[in-house]
């Protein structure tokens, strides 16, 4: 239900830090700081004595390069810049990471080993946790209150009604035709189908059919629009915008045998203009009175005009709501949350995992389970990936995927990121996810550090929860209205979820989506650091949370998504 998209968060992150060797000092008598039982070096990530090696290497480049310059006297001139130049990469001032690369085995070719690219942060958290533990039981009331400055808010109120022009869709004659679209992959990825699909309907002023959901292999959920999302409400909402029916009249159905299957299916590529939907789709539309679109996925541009995005507006923030039996258990879950939270001013704090098993096996990194985690690894990929993952000449780096920030971090993980920014164990903590891999080892430490942790099955009854089991999208959709209401959103992996998520708040919250994005490029080279002080942990985790206070109001770009940022063309600025 969470699966990777093209529609991920695209905001650009702080870059990394200058290496922590430069915080710590350096052993006089070695130009290579050393940390931790296994003796890598911060030079270079190596193993042992490596550092030596490469001083002596450096100290016969730099022999061989004055040489050459004494050979040739106009490079004389360049002389003291490259001295210099030389010398600060020499002690290391420049930062410049010197990557080495071994096998790991397993056919993945040549990984990086450097820091942050191997998983140390149960090491890392046994030499942090007395820490933690001495910070206990202060006042997260105040921590979440203060957690985003208020100044930053730039007082945005919700305007769709403003932004859709009528005038947009007076050019076309009305109902041209009835336009049948297929909605495939997990809840957001339908709804981002559906919300399209009313924006394209109003373009060619076609009535549209309730969208069809796809059994997706990986989703596994045969669950209908109606079972998900409000269908009389979804009608009604649109009824002065887009005329919508539940299915096809009978004697269109007739046209085509009663089989919608006959009914011809446009291919339409990906991103499509609105003048390609004009030129190519609309006069199909009108010779045979009835198209599908299947797939529907991402077939719309972002960049479309604002009567079609305020559509998208209308949509997605207005129209789109919960069925009932999702909307009652929802709000049962909030209050119960808000409950648990009276020690923090009722205010909480949700967090997406995503360390369910297929995300830990589509991303190919490595943990700390061994050779078991390796063949689960394999099997779950080899099940949900058929091949894709075996395919000759693809090479699997997962030391470089860590570093480059692409794994998913560990409950664990998430707990010291969180703690690290000042939020105590006093703090109400909400994790939305599916089925954690090895849960019970990974949710340990995330429970020791938050103990007031609560998740859907165990802020519901066994009862409430049954009629939603096996229906991913259903409980994706209570885990959406849990986070959406938290004063404190975490995301930690990207997808459609924290897309769509990250946008509504913005709607819901002025402007401000009130949600932690940290650069885990920076978090995973913390994470490899045992030497590392609790005062310098605190310092970067807390400039990280400023930097996504920062970010929290941004206004769309041309190539970025409505559904994630609703300002300017869903928004307003209050006057």
């Amino acid at each position: 239900m969470h699966g990777p998209s093209r529609l991920s968060n695209g905001v650009r992150s702080l870059s990394p830090p200058t290496s922590p060797r430069h915080r710590h000092g350096r052993n006089k008598s070695s130009s290579a700081t050393t940390i931790g039982s296994g003796g890598r070096s911060f030079l270079g990530g190596g193993i042992g004595g490596d550092g030596t090696k490469l001083q002596n290497v450096v100290e016969r480049f730099g022999y061989l390069l004055m040489s050459v310059m004494y050979r040739r006297r106009g490079m004389l001139l360049f002389a003291p810049l490259l001295y210099i130049s030389g010398m600060l990469l020499y002690t290391g001032t420049l930062g410049i990471d010197v990557v080495y690369y071994r096998d790991r085995g397993g056919g993945s070719g040549s990984d990086v080993v450097r820091l942050g690219s191997i998983y140390r942060s149960p090491e890392v958290f046994q030499k942090l946790w007395p820490f933690m533990e001495a910070e206990s039981n202060r006042s997260s009331n105040n921590m979440l209150i203060n957690a985003w400055n208020p100044k930053l808010s730039q007082g945005w109120k919700p305007c769709v009604k403003q932004t859709i022009s009528q005038a947009g869709f007076s050019e076309l004659p009305k109902r041209n035709g009835f336009l049948i679209i297929e909605a495939n992959g997990g809840l957001n990825q339908q709804r981002l189908s559906i919300c399209d699909a009313v924006a394209v309907a109003g373009l060619l002023n076609a009535t549209l059919v309730i969208p069809i959901f796809h059994l997706n292999s990986v989703w596994r959920d045969s669950s209908k629009f109606a079972d998900i999302f409000d269908e009389e409400f979804f009608i009604y909402a649109l009824r002065n915008k887009v005329d919508v029916v539940r299915e096809l009249p009978e004697h269109i159905l007739q046209q085509f045998d009663n089989n919608i299957s006959n009914i011809v299916n446009l291919r339409v590529k990906a991103w499509s203009s609105p003048t390609y939907y004009i030129q190519k789709v609309l006069p199909k539309l009108r010779e045979l009175g009835a198209v599908r679109i299947a797939p529907f996925s991402n077939r719309l541009a972002h960049s479309v005009p604002s009567n079609i995005q305020g559509l998208r507006c209308l949509c997605n923030f207005e129209a789109l709501r919960f069925s009932e039996p999702i909307r009652m258990l929802a709000a049962k879950m909030v209050d119960r949350m808000v409950k648990t939270s009276l020690k923090s001013g009722a205010r909480y704090v949700s967090v997406h995992l995503r360390f369910e098993e297929d995300m830990v096996a589509f991303s190919c990194c490595i943990y700390d389970g061994g050779e078991e985690e390796k063949h689960e690894m394999d099997i779950v990929r080899e099940r949900s990936w058929r091949g894709k993952f075996r395919r000759r000449g693809r090479v699997i780096k997962p030391g470089a995927n860590r570093v480059d920030g692409k794994c998913p971090l560990t409950p664990l993980e998430v707990g010291m990121m969180l703690r690290g920014m000042g939020f105590d164990n006093n703090t109400s903590l909400y994790a939305a996810s599916g089925k954690i891999y090895k849960a019970e080892k990974y949710m340990a430490p995330l429970k020791k550090m938050f103990p007031l942790l609560e998740t859907k099955e165990t802020l519901t009854s066994l009862e409430e929860l049954t009629p939603f089991m096996g229906h991913s999208s259903r409980l994706a959709a209570l885990d959406y209205t849990v986070c959406l209401h938290s004063e404190v959103f975490v995301t930690t992996q990207g997808g459609n979820f924290p897309h769509f998520l990250v946008g509504h708040r913005r709607y819901f919250y002025e402007g401000h989506a009130k949600t932690i994005k940290p650069d885990k490029r920076i978090l995973v080279q913390l994470f490899d650091n045992p030497s590392m002080r609790w005062q310098d942990f605190k310092r970067q985790l807390q400039d990280m949370l400023r930097h996504s206070d920062v970010k929290g109001v941004e206004l769309r770009k041309l190539s970025s998504s409505l559904y994630m940022y609703p300002m300017p063309d869903c928004m307003c600025r209050k006057i």
